[in-house]
């Protein structure tokens, strides 16, 4: 139930601009976000770097129907993929991607175009882009787009949220070799219509995924926090015969790091997911939702402790 309020609170104007003008938010804030700017960013990744890790760094920001904030989200891409040039991170270093943010719901040829800008700068770099994916209006539309990157950029990679009752199918068609595919629960507010719901369910597709992904001969990138879930990763690769570099674990920034070191520290490819920039009110309030632990931080961060 908290989770589900939380996740409709996302969406609203009204509790954003009560949670973005509280005075302590941000503080909080910088647990899941890694700061505003490029360099801020890029200060993030080497300190990932010298821990062993791997990253995806997330441009934050969402849905826009103004084709002048789309460039201006493909810029700053651009600009963060040249800061991060330097450090030869190689596939190290890899950029996740929200087409709502470069203009999908406006004109997906525009979306393409600038995803295709993104991925070449991260080509220059000797990494690749991974597309997220959001909301389940955009799945069609955002699997399209992906099979026309790959023509030029067959390392171009995308989520797919578990949850979905359409994932399964989703999973077996992108269960290529080379296919690079995130696996996540999901994290959008969807109708029982199309999508699982209650941790049991969704926690069961996961796994149903997962076997599909981890069966095939893709990339399976496996974003959970969960030590059962990369328990049972594990036992399927054991099943299927893999080695520790033909699939990864993903968490994201500030949640759980003892475990992704250790991890990393295990031989496992290990990628944080790194969010940066202004617009993180709809990544923070899905982060709360996602794990009771983290709305406890964040009320014990309100109340001084």
């Amino acid at each position: 139930m908290l989770g589900q309020l939380l996740l409709a609170a996302s969406g609203s104007g009204v509790v954003r601009r009560a949670v973005s003008g509280f005075p302590l938010t941000r503080k909080v804030v910088q647990r899941f976000v890694a700061g505003e700017t490029a360099g801020e960013a890029r200060a993030a990744v080497e300190r990932l770097r010298d821990a062993g890790l791997s990253v995806t760094i997330d441009h934050l920001g969402e849905e826009t129907r103004d084709a002048r904030a789309a460039e201006a989200t493909a810029d700053a891409y651009i600009t963060l993929l040249k800061a991060l040039r330097p450090l030869e991170l190689g596939a190290g270093g890899e950029v996740s991607v929200k087409l709502s943010a470069v203009g999908q719901r406006l004109d997906e040829t525009m979306a393409l175009e600038h995803a295709r800008e993104i991925c070449a700068a991260a080509a220059a770099n000797g990494s690749a882009v991974t597309l997220d994916m959001e909301d389940h209006t955009t799945v069609d539309s955002t699997l399209g787009i992906l099979r026309k990157l790959r023509e030029d950029y067959p390392s171009t990679g995308v989520a797919i949220q578990a949850y979905l009752f359409r994932s399964e199918e989703d999973c077996r068609d992108l269960a290529a070799e080379g296919s690079r595919v995130r696996l996540v629960k999901g994290a959008y507010r969807e109708p029982a219509s199309v999508a699982h719901q209650g941790k049991t369910a969704v926690d069961k597709a996961y796994v149903r995924c997962l076997r599909i992904l981890m069966a095939g001969k893709g990339y399976p990138m496996v974003a959970t926090h969960d030590d059962r879930m990369i328990a049972i990763t594990e036992l399927l690769a054991d099943r299927y015969g893999r080695t520790i570099g033909d699939h990864e674990f993903q968490m994201l920034y500030g949640i759980r790091t003892d475990r992704q070191e250790a991890l990393a520290g295990a031989g496992h490819t290990v990628r944080v997911y790194v969010p940066y920039g202004d617009d993180w009110y709809g990544y923070f309030m899905r982060r709360l939702a996602e794990r009771p632990a983290n709305v406890a931080f964040f009320l014990r961060a309100l109340g001084g402790k």
